[in-house]
């Protein structure tokens, strides 16, 4: 090999819309050119305009187009693959540069670039293999109106100082529509993208520079001819064997797990303890959790036998994050990293450190509410509600480990909404008391109780560590070895939904002394549970290592707009405060988009069967359009389609009218993740946490499903706050539902729409 070939990112995007014919042609091209950059088959020469870039035939009407980086050491020439296109779409015009702000390497791609837009800024494209003149005269342009530019309220000094290439200053400084400036920005370096589209999204200049260009600035002014240093700043990917693999299965895959500049900062940093980040959908909480655990698991000392743990509160979010992580680390990193579900881990503590043969069998809070209904009915209590008792032991006496009367006497009961007196809470205590030991004589516990106990035997397993207890090695009794801590590390994602006995387990787990013991993502406007936690009252310090990521990356503006809707319809959801998981409060304020697509449709039908109709002719299109690319070349539209529903039931009628009737497969999304292997997966609100499609349809957002008025109506009276927080809960279910689309999302209902919608 005589030369080696990195992949600029754009260049990796362009060849996932190629025919499979032509990225065969560029895989030999590649191969080719590491042997002999100089063979005279690729036809290597440079543009006129930038000399920097060299153009060389990948077939009859492709090219790709580098630049050279410099020689090895070994004499080895290295080479950027900046773009692979169409002939015709090759102009002269074409340039390449080290961005000031970020010192990485920045190609302009003038190319999709609106006529309109070129005019106005005095720039004409050549062709650097003009196609044969055609006899018909070119038609005059049409007179433009004068029209205020878009962001007349800017200079170029401001848009140089914020990163923007400066050979797309001038160009953004006359577009007049979001649509001229959506053309200019289909090809833009990154960091461009993203202050243009803040600018005209409304954010100030400070803002921009704080949220965008800081977090990505170099502490020092790059040198604009070094290209081998700025390669080392900027995301290629080598052009090896495994490349061929991820070009062919797609974007909507290499999507989800790439990491935006803005977020790395956050991923690499040193923390001295216990660190979070939150942020509002499709600000990438899941993605900077991956690139964290994957930077986590680069760093790890050798000969390190404690792994790093990965998890989150649901199941199927869970095996999401595993395969995603499978695509970024190597086998034997990945080996290192323990990714399980809350709840799982929690078991697993359990088995070992229970007998056999006495193992109690884990039910769920439905199951549990059941045996506290019966109960309450055998005793003709009627003062108490089940769901209030369970929620009482749930989330105040489980949730603060309380073992005694006296310790339930003084608790804090924060969030509850009703007040309980001393006489009541003894009334209370001797209820809860009646129940646990109803469960116990059928050899059953709910999973917050299995959590509770998980917590105080990892609590005394910590314990015994700081006392430098030893263990006997049973394999060789003359070994000895001190008894250490489970993990190195812990990363959390979905923090928002998980107990807080889950906490004190995971806080016992690793240890305090050393540094990046846990790194925490959640959004406490997406929780979907009522399980109330305050970090710091759990032993997990996080002031001063606390940022939010503002920026969507998954969710258009156009869609966050209506998303923030549910939230609050009156048209303050940046003000709406949550509480923040340490005792403050948290807003969507300063949250915002910088993507643009179409707008969600709201679609009413008179009958759910007319709905269930409109659905199937919904997803015939979408599967359509995402069965071929813009060439005609077919791809898979698996995964990439889904339909949420409120509830199991209508689940099953979903998939069996799409099977039957419109002849479209479906994967049913459980806690194991999608069962089976069709095209579109189907499954309720609560399983979507943390996923994310392209195309989104929720159906049944109907008055009186979401929510459901018979379950929360009865509190509007007689608890007036818990009505309150039902309200919000199952906006919130809502919110993260609509925010799972990426680039469309349909919503319908039939009869009249839920009180959520903004219609």
């Amino acid at each position: 090999m005589t030369a080696r070939l990195s992949l600029y990112r754009k260049a990796e995007q362009e060849l996932y819309k190629l025919d499979g014919s032509v990225k065969g042609q560029f895989y030999n091209f590649c191969h080719n050119f590491r042997e002999d950059p100089e063979r005279n088959g690729l036809r290597k020469k440079k543009l006129k305009g930038d000399s920097r870039i060299w153009s060389a035939r990948v077939d009859h009407d492709y090219r790709a187009l580098l630049t050279p980086i410099g020689v090895d050491a070994d004499g080895t020439e290295s080479w950027l693959v900046i773009a692979v296109r169409h002939r015709k779409d090759v102009y002269e015009e074409l340039q390449i540069a080290v961005n000031r702000v970020t010192g990485e390497i920045e190609f302009v791609d003038l190319a999709v670039v609106g006529d309109s837009a070129l005019r106005r800024a005095g720039i004409t494209l050549t062709p650097t293999e003009p196609e044969e003149p055609t006899p018909e005269p070119t038609p005059e342009p049409e007179p433009e109106l004068a029209v205020s530019a878009l962001l007349a309220a800017y200079d170029a000094g401001q848009l140089r100082e914020l990163g923007v290439a400066e050979q797309l200053i001038e160009l953004a400084l006359t577009v007049t529509t979001s649509g001229e400036l959506d053309q200019l920005l289909e090809g833009a370096p990154l960091l461009s993208k993203d202050v243009l589209y803040g600018l005209a999204a409304g954010m100030d200049l400070d803002e921009v520079r704080k949220e965008i260009t800081a977090p990505v600035e170099l502490d020092h002014r790059p040198d604009p001819d070094d290209f081998a240093t700025a390669l080392t700043r900027t995301k290629v990917t080598t052009v090896d064997d495994d490349l061929r693999q991820i070009i062919e299965e797609g974007d909507f895959r290499a999507w989800k797990v790439f990491l935006h500049p803005t977020q790395e900062r956050i991923v690499r940093r040193h923390y001295k303890g216990p660190a979070r980040a939150s942020g509002g959908p499709g600000t990438g909480k899941t993605i900077v959790a991956l690139h964290r655990v994957k930077h986590l698991a680069e760093q790890l000392p050798p000969g390190q036998d404690r792994p790093i743990l990965l998890t989150t509160f649901t199941k199927n979010l869970t095996t999401d994050l595993r395969l995603r992580l499978a695509s970024l680390l190597e086998p034997k990193l990945l080996a290192r990293v323990d990714v399980v579900h809350i709840d799982q881990l929690a078991a697993r503590v359990l088995g070992e450190n229970t007998a056999p043969g006495h193992a109690k069998q884990r039910v769920y809070d439905h199951l549990a509410l059941n045996e506290m209904r019966q109960l309450l009915a055998e005793l003709d209590e009627r003062r108490w509600e089940a769901e209030f008792l369970l929620e009482e032991w749930e989330q105040v006496i489980l949730g603060q480990s309380i073992t005694t009367r006296s310790e339930y006497f003084k608790a804090r009961r924060a969030g509850r909404g009703r007040a309980l007196t001393r006489p009541e809470r003894n009334h209370v205590w001797k209820l809860i008391e009646q129940f646990t030991a109803r469960l116990d004589q059928l050899g059953v516990e709910t999973w917050g109780q299995a959590a509770e106990r998980a917590a105080r035997f990892e609590i005394e397993r910590a314990a015994k560590i700081r006392d430098r207890q030893l263990l006997v090695d049973s394999d060789d009794s003359s070994g000895m070895r001190y008894l250490g801590y489970r993990y190195r590390h812990i990363v959390v994602d979905e923090a928002q939904d998980l107990r807080p006995a889950h906490w004190k387990m995971l806080r016992a787990m690793v240890d305090t002394d050393l540094p990046n013991d846990m790194f925490i993502l959640g959004d406490a406007h997406q929780r979907i549970y009522d399980h109330q936690v305050a970090l710091s009252v759990l032993g997990i310090n996080i002031r001063g290592r606390a940022s939010r990521l503002t920026l969507s990356y998954r969710t258009t503006r156009e869609i966050l707009a209506e998303a923030l809707r549910v939230v609050d319809p009156k048209g303050k959801s940046l003000k709406v405060s949550y509480d923040d998981l340490d005792e403050g409060t948290d807003t969507l304020a300063g949250y915002r988009s910088v993507l643009h697509g179409p707008k969600p449709d709201f679609v009413q039908y008179g009958t759910w069967d007319d709905e269930l109709s409109g659905l199937g002719t919904t997803l015939k299109t979408w599967c359509e359009e995402l069965s071929t690319d813009d060439n005609g070349a077919p791809l898979d539209p698996s995964g990439r389609i889904a339909v949420c529903v409120a509830d199991r039931d209508m689940v099953s009628q979903t998939m069996y009218y799409l099977a039957s009737k419109a002849g479209i497969t479906c994967a049913e999304l459980t806690k194991d993740g999608p069962k089976g292997d069709g095209d579109v997966h189907v499954g309720t609100m609560h399983r979507f946490k943390g996923l994310e499609y392209q195309r989104l349809v929720i159906v049944g957002a109907s008055d009186g499903i979401i929510p459901r008025t018979n379950v929360i109506e009865r509190y509007r009276t007689e608890d007036p706050l818990r009505y309150e927080r039902e309200q919000r809960k199952a906006r919130s279910l809502l919110f993260v539902a609509a925010t799972r689309a990426r680039d469309a999302l349909t919503v319908s209902w039939h009869d009249k729409p839920s009180p959520y919608l903004p219609v």
